[in-house]
């Protein structure tokens, strides 16, 4: 180190910026509350129930036709070719002259409410009267990345921040101790599009998501090496980061290093925070049964839907629980086959989460989401599978500030097509907004001169007020 530099250093030592840094690594610094968030623009949401979202991404493309919306027509007319009055067909693998292919299990109305849901999810027909449905999905790809893309940031195209990244950044953190926005993926890996799917996007670095896994270690490296005690640890960590911190005046403030400046701190806090997050021993036997924690089939996703409440239970505004591997639920042949795996992985883990959230009080202020990337074509592929569908498909949502009990649009006959009361992902995106208490018009960042949204700068974007409760 050069004389000047040394001088700068020493200088710099017991600076204010030094301080604001230990103080963060001691947690003296208090959590930002909801509304309070960083960046180019401040949002002051409304009064609002819910305040955190679990979001159970169906990698893939789940088939609506043959889990939420039943078609009698498509029963009818199965074995038979498309009728030409539903026009032309824009497919992947241009399956539209393909026999129309039936459901292979049943519907039935369940509930007060009589939403009909297959057979192949019997522990979520049991909830049909907490779910508000829309059978009227839609959106702009027939590819599984740009389709992921969308869903998750509002473009088919990579780059963007994603959803539970501009929540971040809206609502700001509950927790001093956890990230705002926390991933928990599919273990078997593969999400066709990959990490940009919760990427930050233009959005400063530290609002993307971070992925965590169940188990003893959630996140690799964060355990402290052997023989370093917490102390010493600290005194590292507090010179490494008032020497980042003048690095980073230096620098203009740059995004990335700012954002692995504060990657340091969380780093330190959550050593305390994460071990106590994922280990399960103050769970009774019976919530670790609901949620099939000791069954082969249901130990994995039940584990990482236990997490997740046991997040936001912590404070973590935003987790996304991904079903599926780099095929998932993505069923181009034996639909039967795939469906009933991956229906049964998940089926029972997000009923008993539905049920946990009431029981603990949680229900009335979470959002809890269930769906795909796109749903399914009704005519056949490979003789028992279906293609890509994104011109119509279902997702449903259940929990705070949605309609219990409700079913919202419609798909044509063969559910094909959205054509009652369609919703965009766009305007999907929006009533998700709107019910965290953001006005999706007014969040924006600053971005190469423009006022980005995760709407977009379309003006016809508009919240979906019928879902609402």
């Amino acid at each position: 180190m050069g004389n000047l530099q040394r001088r700068r250093f020493i200088a710099n030592s017991g600076s204010g910026l030094g301080w604001l840094a230990l103080q963060s690594l001691l947690g003296q610094t208090c959590p930002l509350k909801a509304g309070e968030a960083a960046g180019n623009r401040w949002i002051r949401p409304r009064h609002t129930r819910v305040k955190r979202v679990i979001w159970l991404f169906m990698h893939g493309g789940p088939s609506h036709v043959d889990l939420f919306d039943p078609k009698p027509e498509l029963q009818r007319l199965a074995g038979k070719t498309l009728p030409p009055s539903f026009g032309e067909v824009m497919t992947r693998r241009r399956v539209a002259e393909n026999p129309l292919l039936p459901a292979p299990r049943p519907f039935r109305p369940r509930g007060n409410s009589g939403i009909e849901i297959s057979d192949f999810l019997p522990h979520l027909a049991e909830h049909a009267d907490e779910m508000c449905l829309i059978r009227s999905m839609h959106g702009d790809s027939v590819n599984h990345p740009q389709s992921v893309y969308q869903m998750n940031t509002g473009s088919v195209l990579m780059g963007r921040p994603s959803v539970g990244s501009w929540v971040a950044y809206g609502l700001g953190s509950e927790n001093n101790n956890l990230p705002d926005y926390v991933v928990l993926p599919d273990p078997a890996g593969g999400l066709k599009g990959g990490p940009p799917a919760w990427g930050s996007g233009f959005l400063p670095a530290s609002y993307q998501g971070v992925t965590m896994r169940s188990g003893a270690n959630p996140i690799l490296h964060l355990s402290p090496p052997a023989g370093v005690s917490p102390s010493q640890q600290r005194q590292a960590l507090q010179l490494t980061q008032q020497m980042n911190q003048m690095h980073l005046q230096a620098r203009d403030q740059d995004d990335e290093l700012s954002a692995r400046i504060k990657a340091y701190e969380l780093a330190f806090r959550m050593q305390a925070a994460a071990p106590d997050l994922v280990d399960f021993f103050d769970e009774s036997q019976t919530t670790l049964t609901q949620y099939g924690v000791d069954r082969p089939e249901t130990e994995d996703f039940g584990r990482r839907c236990l997490l997740g409440r046991r997040m936001i239970e912590r404070g973590v505004r935003f987790v996304q629980i991904y079903s599926g591997d780099t095929n998932g639920w993505d069923a181009h042949n034996n639909l039967l086959q795939n469906h009933s795996q991956h229906c049964l992985a998940t089926d029972q883990p997000v009923a008993a989460l539905m049920t946990d959230l009431k029981q603990r009080g949680l229900w009335d202020d979470t959002l809890v989401i269930w769906g795909g990337e796109f749903g399914r074509m009704p005519m056949s592929e490979s003789g028992t599978g279906r293609d890509h569908n994104p011109w119509g498909y279902s997702l449903w949502m259940a929990g705070g500030g949605v309609k219990p009990g409700y079913v919202h649009g419609a798909t044509d006959p063969i559910g094909l097509r959205a054509v009652e009361d369609p919703v965009h992902i766009r305007n999907f995106h929006a009533t998700l907004l709107h019910l965290l208490g953001i006005d999706p018009e007014a969040l924006s960042y600053y971005s190469n001169g423009l006022d980005e949204r995760l709407i977009g700068p379309t003006d016809d974007v508009e919240i979906v007020k019928e879902v609402l409760a």
